[in-house]
Formats: structure tokens, C-alpha cells, sequence
């Protein structure tokens, strides 16, 4: 998967699942250090949760956490 359009997860915890991310307009998609790459949107886990995860990608902390606490199985797909 071309994953040239993705901005590295700043990370700043030193422990984080995020490898790095892509802000897309109807959601966001993350990619994980594990290799699997997901892709939430609006429809899929909800505006309030999309919003939260583009603010805490752009600081480089917390996304990880978030996510597997609040929208780990509200994935639109599986891109990798």
C-alpha cells in the first residue's frame, strides 16, 4: 500500500501504536506500527470521534490511546 501521503505520527508518548496518519476530509486514516492500516470516517465511528482523532494526530499524542478505548471496531475498512 502507497503510503507516501501519510504524515509520521509525532509520537511524543514513546510508546504509541501510530505509526502515522492521513487526514482525508470525511475522516482519517491511521497506520499502525503493526503494519495494518485502517481508514475511519464520519459515517463509520462518528464526527465528535474523527474530530478528536485529527486533533490528537496533529499533537503526536493520545491517538493511539484513543483509539483502542473509543473507536478501535468503528473502522469504515481495512486498507493493509
Amino acid at each position: 500500500m502507497e503510503t507516501k501521503n501519510f504524515k509520521d505520527y509525532k509520537n511524543l508518548s514513546g510508546s504509541s501504536i501510530i505509526k502515522a496518519y492521513r487526514m482525508e476530509e470525511n475522516g482519517v486514516t491511521v497506520h499502525f506500527r503493526n503494519g495494518e492500516v485502517y481508514e475511519y470516517t464520519h459515517g463509520s465511528t462518528g464526527s465528535h470521534h474523527i474530530e478528536t482523532m485529527k486533533h490528537l494526530a496533529q499533537a503526536g499524542w493520545g491517538l493511539g490511546s484513543y483509539v483502542e478505548q473509543m473507536t478501535k471496531f468503528g473502522y469504515a475498512r481495512q486498507l493493509k
